[in-house]
């Protein structure tokens, strides 16, 4: 039996969910980080160094980064419609999703700390303005990309890149602030909105 370690509510713990969900891999899972068993714990420090959630174990076989656990189930499961063994198919998808953890992420960062968690060490305003519109200018990118495909990120078909960015689109809409009215961005959202896992594990979690 998978085992996922990560509290339900956080963002890349529901990457995972949600990929189980479409996968339909059953699954156990403990709450561990803010709230819950603190992953500075000796016990998770030696699963995971790095003191982050989520992490997996399968028997001996200990996981963790988010969309690597995603890209593993995937390959496990040989759902190649998720996630392409043909290495150019493969590349497009795994483009979009490197790119939601480095470029997306960076943006967000600051202003998502200051307006939904009301972290006291980020109240800065000019970097708070800097953080809101490097995220808008980042979800713009993404709307010119669901312009071309008129459908998922990749293309006409779901794959894995839609669960992480679908979970970052989710943030940004939910996130209180104002934002530019990103037209195929809302669509996408609203597509994805309809699948079982989207419902099951993204809404409940807040941004």
């Amino acid at each position: 039996m998978l085992r996922i370690l990560g509290r339900a509510s956080s963002i890349n713990v529901r990457k995972v969910l949600w990929t189980c969900a479409e996968i339909d891999v059953p699954f156990e899972r403990e709450d561990w980080g803010i709230g819950f068993q603190p992953t500075s714990d000796a016990a998770f420090k030696a699963l995971n160094p790095n003191a982050l959630i989520p992490v997996v174990r399968e028997g001996d076989f200990v996981l963790w980064e988010s969309n690597t656990i995603c890209r593993w189930l995937a390959a496990e499961h040989a759902r190649d419609d998720l996630l392409p063994s043909a290495p150019r198919e493969r590349a497009l998808v795994e483009r979009w999703m490197d790119w939601q953890a480095t470029e997306l992420n960076s943006a967000w960062r600051y202003a998502f700390w200051a307006l939904v968690r009301k972290s006291p060490q980020h109240r800065d305003a000019a970097e708070i303005r800097a953080s809101q519109q490097q995220w808008h200018r980042m979800m713009s990118l993404l709307d010119a990309q669901l312009q071309l495909t008129d459908a998922y990120a990749v293309g006409r078909h779901f794959t894995l890149a839609d669960v992480v960015l679908g979970l970052s689109t989710h943030r940004w809409l939910a996130t209180p602030m104002e934002r530019p009215a990103l037209p195929h961005v809302a669509a996408y959202h609203a597509r994805l909105s309809e699948r079982p896992g989207f419902q099951k594990h993204v809404p409940g979690g807040g941004a």
